[in-house]
């Protein structure tokens, strides 16, 4: 190992003592080296003494286990957006999500309207059981206010060991006091396959591959494939949208389910020629030949956008929606002593025509780099401009950052319009759902019923009446932090229709009966589905150019 390298590996092992509760016994030996014995710019000795100086030294409080943290972290963050540290509980975190399982309460949380508020909760979980649902907003936690929080932060303060309680204190609307119950943590499911229905009567399958790569991923993806072929699908529709990527080798099998025999998925460049692989599909592969469309979004990112450039490379689908997030470097997770453990990246990712996925981020901060995720423009403008590329029938691919999509459709909530109505929708409805509203007590729910699929009897017991959208006018005028004026709810109205809709339904069902129902009023859905001719003709010429064996 070169010397760079060590000093490396020492400097993250001192920071992970100092984690893991060895840093001051390891500062006292160290720190007896004689000046005669010290190497100049020994950069692992210089961090102790400095952090043994701060200890003894500092005029306020130092928390040296955050300083220790920090330093790593700044040091990767030199490196790349993608390396990072983690302490002994986060690296455990990151191993357990990768199994698909975690130890929590089990339900789904956003933050709306500068609260932490439950969405829905897994039927006959722990949370379910102690009476939490839909609308509920997370107040404290183990009697420590959670007002200011983060989802994440309190994503992570809910989850912990198997059977450990934790108690929550929830704000419910109509309650006249917030609600304090103990639940016990329990074995928790994230599946990767959040959704999957038919849609309509025309044999089209819509399938939410939406909450990762994670150990189940392909097998998930089977099996949601078999039901939906059972119920007549001819047509796929695989949203990838959100889709934070994970494990590799979970890409590469999906990628494998839709591409014949000997094509390339994926190469994998290291340093001076380090971890190279090429990945290409097995010789007795039987893949699955429907005509398919991707969704993709800016959040769809690494393992996700894996599948989309192989898919594209090789003409197999055609991709709808915005270019991808553009993440392909490749991390190693590394264990360090005490637990603790690095994801460090050791290669890039290249799609089957030499296409890079990872976009630059040499000339922006780190800030703006995971900003731009959520929103902003894309470093290079917006699409890839690097180098044009083929695919097998000779398209034009660009690389540059992310995968862009043959048809571009921008989200329908990406205007400021749009998200001011949705904040002020999910105001209304979780006010609605607890029987608040005057005058709506037919969209009382107390309590949801979760189903997978919908009848229209179902959808029809809740209607979006005049009476109803007057009444959320009203709610909404009353408050001026969603400022909507008379021609903007005017000019919005189908999608506050479809909003008011989707919530009501995901209080009353579900999110998976909430998604059912908004689906088709979602322009990027709608273009994919309209655009499945178009990806049946692209993929026989492929099939043909190629001569694929039937």
């Amino acid at each position: 190992m070169n010397r760079k390298a060590l000093l490396f590996v020492v400097v993250a092992v001192i920071g992970a003592s100092t984690l893991t509760g060895g840093y001051y016994e390891s500062t006292r030996r160290n720190l007896d080296v004689t000046d005669q014995q010290r190497v100049p710019g020994d950069i692992s000795l210089e961090f102790e003494e400095a952090l043994s100086t701060i200890r003894e030294s500092y005029g306020g409080e130092a928390d040296l286990e955050e300083l220790g943290k920090q330093s790593i972290q700044g040091m990767l963050n030199q490196l790349d957006p993608h390396s990072a540290f983690f302490t002994k509980e986060e690296f455990d975190d990151l191993q357990t999500e990768t199994r698909s399982r975690i130890h929590g309460i089990g339900v789904t949380i956003q933050k709306r309207n500068d609260r932490v508020y439950i969405i829905s909760v897994v039927p006959d979980g722990p949370a379910y059981k102690a009476g939490l649902r839909y609308g509920d907003a997370i107040v404290a936690l183990d009697g420590q206010t959670a007002e200011e929080w983060s989802s994440e932060q309190v994503m992570h303060r809910v989850r912990g060991e198997l059977g450990d309680p934790v108690e929550i204190t929830v704000e419910r609307a109509g309650a006249p006091r917030p609600i304090t119950v103990t639940i016990r943590r329990g074995e928790v499911k994230l599946p990767s396959v959040r959704n999957a229905f038919m849609v309509g009567q025309a044999g089209i399958g819509y399938i939410a591959l939406t909450g990762g790569f994670s150990s189940k991923t392909s097998e998930e993806l089977a099996l949601a494939l078999a039901q939906l072929k059972q119920e007549g699908m001819h047509n796929l529709i695989l949203d990838l949208r959100g889709n934070p990527g994970g494990l590799l080798d979970q890409a590469i099998e999906v990628a494998q389910m839709f591409l014949p025999p000997g094509l390339k998925i994926l190469d994998q460049r290291g340093r001076d020629g380090r971890g190279e692989r090429t990945y290409e599909v097995p010789e007795n592969n039987e893949p699955e030949t429907i005509p398919m469309v991707l969704i993709i979004n800016r959040q769809t990112a690494s393992a996700s956008e894996i599948v989309a450039g192989a898919l594209q490379d090789h003409d197999r689908a055609i991709i709808v929606g915005e270019t991808s997030f553009g993440k392909g470097l490749v991390q190693s997770v590394i264990r360090l002593w005490g637990g603790a453990g690095l994801t460090l990246t050791t290669a890039k990712y290249y799609t089957p025509t030499g296409r890079l996925i990872q976009r630059d981020y040499s000339r922006m901060s780190f800030y703006d780099y995971y900003r731009n995720r959520f929103g902003g423009e894309q470093a290079a403008g917006g699409a890839p401009r690097g180098n044009a590329l083929r695919t097998d029938l000779g398209r034009e691919v660009y690389e540059g950052g992310g995968i862009a999509p043959d048809i571009e459709v921008k989200s329908q909530e990406s205007s400021p319009v749009r998200i001011r109505l949705f904040y002020g929708i999910f105001d209304f409805a979780r006010e609605l759902v607890a029987g608040q509203v005057a005058g709506m007590r037919r969209y009382r729910i107390a309590e949801t019923a979760h189903k997978g699929k919908l009848s229209s009897e179902d959808t029809d017991r809740y209607p979006i009446t005049d009476d109803l959208l007057s009444a959320f006018r009203q709610h909404i005028a009353a408050r001026p932090q969603f400022n909507i004026s008379e021609e903007q709810f005017a000019a919005n109205l189908s999608y506050i229709r479809a909003q008011l809709r989707r919530e009501i339904i995901t209080a009353a069902f579900g999110p998976q009966a909430g998604d059912q129902v908004y689906l088709l009023e979602d322009v990027q859905v709608r273009k994919a589905i309209e655009s499945l001719d178009q990806a049946r003709m692209l993929a026989d010429n492929a099939r043909r150019a190629r001569g694929d064996r039937q």
